[in-house]
């Protein structure tokens, strides 16, 4: 007879499926979240969330315009889904879950975006900035508020993904579930909710946080981050409506913890609050692919950079050997990557145009780029074993050369990882990158002013209108400029 966890006897109230357990650890996450403010952030974490602010925009304005934001624009559009919010370069104007949606996709559509590995692996940004932004619309809020905002619900998403221990390994995209609760208590910030409404917030965001790994490099990947933006937006509207959910809807009995992952530390949900601030753990990306190539490709380019420089080069190489974690291969092991979105999930993609190019951009990462001859013939002369001694952010090559010469790398931890970070001036040259096919640099750079002296504006809406139809090349709109 199967088991139902019952005893025999007098039934008692803890017999209950979902009785509670009175751990507290919901309200008390909704309470850190509702009652933070500007100035409990450490200048670090205001630094660090102004750096996620910079990249993620970035990163959305490369985005914006791929085939797959042009269908989900027309789809939010055929849907009826037309409004008075703009979203990120792009004509038209579309409810506030559409455009949180578009925009959330758009930071995360070429896997260019910020990368939290501290027990988890999550884009934070793209769900919770997709959310903000158009939440924030046609308000009067402040720099502060909305970098406080930020930081709540970033600190929420990654605490929950620690308690959920083991939630990537079931075979959840992180952005997608994580992401959904991030972005509901960013928005329950900026919506001034209470303790009580942020909880229900929560509960309400977690009941529809979802996201499959089987979907990796498809329109669902980043899908999944615009579907938590709108959702998690959704959630605090809802709870400032007077809408309900569990009270332990993170750690009870049948909540998100316990059903989302076979292990579970749920004190980690709230542990060290105001102490330990995760957001100072955050990663951003070189490369616009899978944060756990990075590594592998630190190495590629490594070995590339002691060969000669000529257009040929490659032909010297007569085998190498790359070793990286079986996380890597788990993740990212696509042998025959069928479009662009594909390739950034395929180490033998990653690994051969990286060392041949000699860079790691988006257009080694395109449609175009997937049936290069000269990538297919090198990819062949590169052996990968997963190797469990090396962590995430780490590889190494064996590089044998045809004169028999044999040069070695290894990577400690890969560039753009909390333990070699990307500075300031990397990552606001990634910004101008970014940016170069619709701004020119003049505008470039004084958006980045801009961004990087949020906190000092009384009213966010005013950054936006700093960038006019005028300034921008070869996109259909200006960005937010009716901000």
């Amino acid at each position: 007879m199967r088991s139902t966890g019952v005893s025999e006897g007098k039934a008692s109230s803890s017999d209950y499926g979902v009785s509670a357990l009175g751990l507290g650890l919901t309200e008390e996450l909704a309470d850190f979240v509702s009652t933070l403010e500007f100035a409990d952030l450490p200048l670090a974490v205001v630094h660090q969330a102004k750096r996620a602010f910079v990249d993620w925009f970035g990163c959305a304005i490369a985005g914006s315009h791929h085939p797959t934001i042009d269908r989900i624009a027309g789809a939010m559009q055929a849907l009826g889904e037309i409004g008075d919010v703009p979203v990120i370069a792009r004509r038209g104007q579309f409810t506030k879950l559409a455009a949180a949606t578009i925009n959330g996709q758009s930071g995360h559509v070429l896997d260019f975006d910020d990368t939290h590995m501290g027990g988890v692996i999550l884009h934070a940004s793209s769900p919770i900035l997709g959310a903000l932004v158009p939440a924030a619309y046609g308000q009067s809020i402040s720099g502060k508020k909305f970098l406080t905002s930020f930081v709540a619900g970033f600190e929420a998403s990654v605490r929950l993904g620690q308690a959920a221990s083991s939630h990537h390994e079931g075979g959840w995209h992180l952005t997608g579930t994580l992401g959904t609760v991030g972005a509901a208590c960013a928005c329950a910030r900026l919506m001034d909710l209470s303790p009580e409404q942020t909880t229900a917030a929560i509960g309400i965001a977690a009941t529809q946080a979802a996201g499959m790994q089987q979907n990796r490099g498809t329109s669902c990947k980043s899908f999944h981050a615009g579907k938590a933006a709108s959702n998690g937006l959704l959630s605090a509207v809802l709870a400032g409506q007077g809408f309900t959910a569990s009270t332990e809807s993170l750690e009870g009995k049948k909540g998100f913890i316990r059903i989302y992952s076979v292990s579970q530390e749920p004190g980690r949900l709230t542990a060290g609050l105001r102490e330990r601030w995760e957001i100072l753990s955050n990663g951003y990306k070189p490369y616009a692919c899978g944060v756990v190539l990075h590594p592998a490709i630190d190495a590629m380019l490594r070995v590339a950079n002691q060969l000669p420089h000529n257009p040929e080069f490659w032909r010297e190489v007569k085998k190498m050997v790359l070793s990286v974690s079986p996380d890597a291969i788990r993740i990212t092991g696509v042998q025959e990557p069928g479009n662009g979105l594909m390739s950034k999930f395929s180490l033998s993609h990653a690994a051969g145009i990286s060392f041949i190019d000699r860079s790691g951009g988006l257009s080694q990462f395109c449609d175009g780029a997937i049936n290069r001859h000269d990538v297919l013939e090198f990819s062949k002369r590169i052996q990968v074993i997963g190797t469990a001694s090396l962590e995430r952010d780490q590889a190494a090559v064996d590089c044998y050369l045809q004169n028999g010469a044999i040069v070695t790398e290894k990577i400690m931890h890969a560039t753009g990882t909390v333990a070699n970070p990307l500075s300031d001036q990397q990552l606001f040259s990634k910004f101008r990158s970014n940016f170069s096919e619709c701004l020119d640099q003049l505008s470039a750079d004084n958006f980045l002013f801009q961004l990087m002296d949020v906190e000092s504006f009384d009213n966010i809406g005013m950054i936006f209108n700093t960038v006019s139809n005028q300034s921008i090349r070869d996109f259909d709109s200006a960005v937010f400029t009716n901000f």
